[in-house]
């Protein structure tokens, strides 16, 4: 992903009111179609499956690293009880290097009409371009926040949704869980072309526009992108306010009655062109993007963005745990 523009900060108690702050929560006790269960979200797992996943190596596309992660995740979808599909494709890279992709689309309770969509990508950058010693520029990194995060809490939630289905819990809406493929391929800065935004994102347009042509649709989704930072800040991207200000007032309140509202901060941050801005876009589903914005860094992000430094020593199990928590309470509480 990269950000596109860069907007002030402004507080925007005129646009939903003030959210209303809560004590932290070890657990979380919402309703169900059934009975009221308490929910508490374990970082450990989730830690352990972004682990997993960053000892495959960079996973970029056209590598035995992407393939075999590839394997692992879907596998893993599977044995959570999800319906899992592989929805492969061939892309087309900026510099016309075609792709061999996958988005992986796990479905829980896939007979229910109404849906709910959470995605993250697993892809990682083939270059670290925005590392301070431009001799690394051409190396890939990887990922760790910046995919494997989002991955590993939505992996966890997959695994307590059939931990919970066992109990007979089962939540409102259907939920489809996709890992999109080849988000961060986007023109480099080393590269004479100009950053082209539709570079960016490439499965996740494939995605949308097949959604499009079967009639998917989900009511609303959650994009999860750089979600495990140390002490992160996650704010009201442009094109979330833009396309889907309901699910972002959803969220937000979420997280505040869960205690979380030093990290997720009801404040505008720039426009930044991630999946969330296909989907929206192309597969017209109001989705939001919980990204960590770094106002005090001159990309917008952590300091480690694009760079070799992605690695699981600044993953932050707390900060999983703060959004998978959040997440399981809108997922219970629609």
């Amino acid at each position: 992903m990269h950000q596109t523009i860069q907007l002030g900060l402004a507080v925007l108690i005129g646009v939903f009111g003030v959210l209303s702050c809560g004590a932290g929560s070890q657990k979380s006790t919402v309703k169900t179609e059934n009975s009221i269960v308490s929910l508490s979200f374990n970082a450990d797992s989730s830690y352990r499956y972004a682990e997993t996943q960053t000892a495959f190596g960079p996973r970029v596309p056209n590598t035995k690293n992407h393939a075999a992660c590839r394997d692992y995740l879907s596998e893993r979808m599977k044995s959570f009880g999800a319906k899992t599909i592989n929805q492969d494709c061939e892309l087309t890279a900026w510099d016309g290097t075609k792709l061999k992709a996958t988005n992986i689309i796990a479905s829980f309770q896939p007979d229910k009409t109404r849906r709910m969509l959470l995605c993250a990508h697993w892809d990682s950058r083939p270059w670290a371009d925005q590392d301070s010693n431009p001799a690394n520029w051409r190396k890939p990194i990887d990922g760790a926040n910046d995919g494997a995060s989002g991955v590993a809490v939505l992996m966890e939630v997959a695994r307590q949704l059939q931990a919970e289905a066992a109990k007979g819990n089962q939540p409102v809406f259907g939920v489809d869980i996709v890992f999109l493929d080849a988000e961060d391929l986007g023109t480099p800065k080393f590269s004479k072309k100009e950053d082209n935004e539709e570079s960016w994102c490439l499965g996740t347009q494939f995605w949308a526009k097949e959604a499009k042509k079967t009639g998917y649709q989900a009511e609303f989704g959650i994009l999860l992108d750089m979600v495990g930072g140390k002490a992160p800040n996650f704010v009201w991207d442009y094109y979330s306010m833009q396309y889907a200000p309901q699910v972002l007032q959803k969220v937000w309140s979420a997280a505040a009655s869960l205690g979380y509202n030093s990290s997720f901060v009801a404040t505008q941050g720039g426009a930044i062109t991630d999946d969330h801005l296909y989907v929206n876009r192309i597969a017209g589903i109001p989705c939001i993007d919980i990204i960590d914005y770094n106002p005090g860094n001159g990309t917008g992000f952590v300091p480690y963005w694009h760079t070799l430094d992605d690695t699981m020593k600044n993953i932050d199990k707390n900060s999983l745990k703060m959004v998978g928590e959040t997440l399981l309470n809108v997922i219970f509480n629609p």
